[in-house]
């Protein structure tokens, strides 16, 4: 069986998302990313990722996957025909990929990471400044589109989703996007968004309680 190990409203979240939209079954180990403690046990994270940071899927053989874009690519192609991710040879399949890259550096790394990992000593203005140009992108592209990649649900649109979740908690409001408050109205009313999230912020209250 296929292991996640995350932590609640992480980037992880997306894994758990794709995990759920593919109908795969999987065991989670909740982790303590400030104290890189594995709750389940209170063994060391780091024992297990060096890198000390989620989302990482344990394959079938043993093996590890770590980063969202290749953990998400992964389950999407464990599951082909739920269309998560455009086959081989389908010129989406690198817009799907160029979705994944731009989340992942321009969102998450650029903006959220520090955003919720640092002391705002003013080190903070530059990525406060940029992030309104940065998500104008994909505002702009969905604003006459349901989902970032072709005409379904793929895994590019789990990684979104969280990003988004994230903004207001980090100071953004999306409302000043009304296509990204759109579309995250919509991801949030599918059911394994919605229970993923549920799940997530149940076993959040739980750590900080």
């Amino acid at each position: 069986m296929l292991q996640l190990y995350f932590s609640p409203m992480a980037c992880s979240l997306a894994s758990r998302i794709a995990l759920m939209e593919a109908g795969l079954e999987a065991r989670y180990h909740l982790v303590h990313l400030r104290t890189k403690q594995v709750v389940d046990d209170d063994s060391d994270f780091r024992d297990v990722a060096p890198k000390g940071a989620v989302p990482v899927l344990v394959l079938e053989n043993g093996e590890q996957l770590t980063e969202s874009a290749a953990v998400l690519q992964y389950i999407a192609d464990l599951k082909p025909e739920t269309g998560l991710a455009p086959r081989f040879g389908d010129p989406d399949r690198y817009r799907l990929q160029e979705w994944l890259s731009f989340i992942g550096a321009e969102i998450h790394k650029a903006f959220l990471f520090p955003t919720f990992w640092y002391k705002d000593d003013g080190s903070l203005a530059k990525p406060r400044a940029r992030i309104t140009q940065t998500l104008s992108v994909p505002a702009t592209h969905l604003a006459n589109r349901e989902f970032l990649v072709g005409s379904g649900f793929t895994v590019a649109d789990a990684h979104l989703t969280w990003a988004l979740l994230l903004l207001r908690p980090a100071g953004v409001d999306v409302a000043q996007w009304p296509p990204l408050a759109a579309y995250l109205e919509r991801m949030q009313a599918r059911p394994a968004i919605k229970g993923a999230i549920a799940t997530e912020m149940a076993l959040r209250k739980t750590m900080t309680a």
